[in-house]
């Protein structure tokens, strides 16, 4: 607990560093760009599809019905936009995460490195593919996760407890690797992960729980559709710097746990030098045959 909170306060005060606020721009320039175009060219065409889909389904009907009965018949004109809504937070947090795991992650766990570690060993036990690999398995596993327990979202208390649960662990799969693949060897890795898995994973849902916050911000563009792009870019650099905390606070509890397994392990052993044969030289008045 001791090091966790420690790297959680380390991690909250190199938000504020210029080089961590400069790295949050670039995902927001190339997520929050994309997410503007395709909001300024698609909304209405998605919000009008959705709106006609809801309001052909018979399965609707008796729940409209009900709205209307009750006075809340104007939540029917805020369905449709909430619905869209709900179907783009997933890609927007997902493109997201893996920029920030291919370019901010590394800049960061250096960022961390260097001012914090500098005479950690850099082992490289895992590769680039590798990561890669995991980010996007993982990725596709959580989305899977997701749309699997979308129906499982209408019940009120499972809606705030399923989604926070799938980003935390697809957090804690994601950065524990990443966070480690330089400094750490393969071995030392698996060590790492076995012995602090609980605490890792705990921090996944814990950063998986403030992912959630932004989402407040998509909902009141889904209101307020004026403001829409705007506040889809406010959100996009808001998710940005929850995944640069996570990234950070994962780095610095990593890295310290790496240099404690280290520091319990001793230094390597050193190569013991084995003797040479000794040779004689022939004496100067030998005789040559």
């Amino acid at each position: 607990m001791t090091l966790i909170l420690d790297s959680f306060w380390r991690a909250v005060a190199y938000c504020l560093h210029p080089r961590v606020v400069l790295l949050s721009l670039a995902p927001l320039v190339v997520v929050g760009g994309l997410a503007a175009i395709v909001g300024w060219y698609g909304w209405e065409a998605a919000v009008s599809g959705v709106r006609d889909a809801l309001e052909s389904s018979s399965l609707l009907v008796p729940m409209f019905r009900w709205l209307d009965a009750v006075g809340a018949g104007g939540f029917r004109g805020v369905l449709a936009p909430l619905l869209v809504v709900a179907a783009a937070v997933p890609v927007v947090v997902v493109l997201v995460l893996l920029i920030v795991t291919l370019t901010m992650t590394p800049a960061i766990v250096r960022l961390v490195a260097a001012r914090r570690f500098p005479a950690l060993e850099r082992r490289h036990g895992g590769a680039l593919w590798q990561g890669v690999a995991t980010s996007v398995g993982c990725t596709l596993v959580a989305l899977v996760a997701l749309f699997v327990s979308m129906p499982l979202w209408l019940i009120p208390p499972l809606v705030l407890v399923l989604p926070p649960l799938i980003w935390g662990w697809l957090t804690y799969r994601v950065l524990s690797f990443d966070v480690l693949a330089v400094h750490a060897s393969a071995v030392e890795r698996r060590a790492l992960l076995s012995a602090h898995r609980w605490p890792l994973i705990g921090m996944g849902i814990a950063c998986g729980c403030l992912s959630a916050a932004p989402s407040i911000v998509w909902a009141t563009s889904a209101l307020a559709l004026v403001f829409a792009p705007i506040l889809i870019v406010v959100s996009v650099w808001l998710y940005t710097l929850v995944f640069a905390f996570s990234s950070l606070w994962f780095a610095h509890y990593a890295l310290a746990a790496l240099q404690g397994l280290r520091a319990r392990e001793g230094p390597p052993a050193a190569a013991v030098p084995v003797p040479m044969p000794l040779t004689h030289a022939p004496s100067a008045g030998a005789a040559a045959p």
